[in-house]
């Protein structure tokens, strides 16, 4: 999910001050635009979830639809204000806003965009890394293992189970709105060739212990990964959740709702 939207925050947009010049007003007239987006899809989920009418179904299905609407529309500001600021500071806070939502391909194309100063800035050199992990880990790779206080992301993975893992953290709402559909797929498919796993990113141990037991997660969990999960596949905005064949290899990435039961029923010839 992309983060700048579902969590209804502007993660990198700074408010400015209108202070006179023409870059500041450029920042200020920027901001306003995706807040604008962002409160067009906060009142879209209001409604939808405030009409008696709907099933909570419908309720989604709409929601999805919302979010692909706005998505589109923040992404073409961000990328619009990007190409017209190619070499200064309003066109690098638009690449924070947008890369983060673009395939790597994509997202290696938008940083070409980019001037020669802004190629050096330290967040777009962590970015690179990042497409690369990415790129690492695409869909029909073998996984990447990681260690977390001894525990091994192969203590899991490439053991003769499809694994669906949710990369989470107890702070993240859009996260802790998933966990009921990843209880539906434990209870209906876990066993010998099948299994869920929860990976817990940035977040305080003990706080991601409390909100497992409040959300009835009894699965198998790695906790405390903060920024070692994220850094092997390339994320930067949860939840993430992937699915692993028997052998290891990423079936499906970017699941969510209703697809995360399609893709294990079809991962395991249901």
């Amino acid at each position: 999910m992309k983060k700048s939207i579902f969590l209804a925050v502007l993660a990198a947009a700074v408010a400015v001050a209108c202070s006179g010049g023409s870059i500041e007003q450029k920042k200020a007239k920027f901001n306003d635009d995706l807040k604008a987006v962002v409160s067009e899809f906060n009142a879209a989920i209001e409604a939808f979830e405030s009409d008696t009418t709907l099933t909570a179904e419908q309720v989604q299905a709409k929601g999805e639809e919302a979010y692909e609407k706005a998505s589109a529309k923040y992404t073409e500001i961000c990328m619009k204000t990007l190409r017209k600021n190619r070499n200064n500071e309003l066109g690098l806070l638009a690449f924070k806003e947008v890369y983060g939502d673009l395939e790597p391909a994509e997202a290696e194309k938008t940083i070409a965009l980019l001037g020669p100063a802004l190629q050096e800035d330290a967040f777009v050199i962590k970015v690179k890394k990042s497409m690369e992990a990415l790129k690492l880990t695409a869909e029909g790779q073998p996984f990447v293992d990681f260690e977390v206080d001894g525990v091994k992301f192969s203590d899991f993975i490439g053991k003769g189970k499809v694994v669906l893992v949710d990369f989470w953290a107890s702070w993240c709402g859009p996260c802790r709105r998933e966990v009921p559909n990843l209880k539906k797929v434990y209870e209906s498919y876990a066993g010998d060739d099948f299994d869920v796993l929860s990976v817990a990113v940035w977040d305080d141990p003990a706080e991601t212990k409390k909100a497992a037991e409040e959300l009835g997660i009894v699965w198998s969990q790695i906790i405390n990964a903060q920024k070692i999960a994220s850094e092997a596949y390339g994320f930067d905005s949860i939840p993430q959740i992937m699915l692993f064949g028997a052998d290891g290899t990423i079936l499906r990435k970017g699941l969510r709702g209703a697809r995360i039961e399609e893709a294990v029923k079809e991962a395991l010839g249901r």
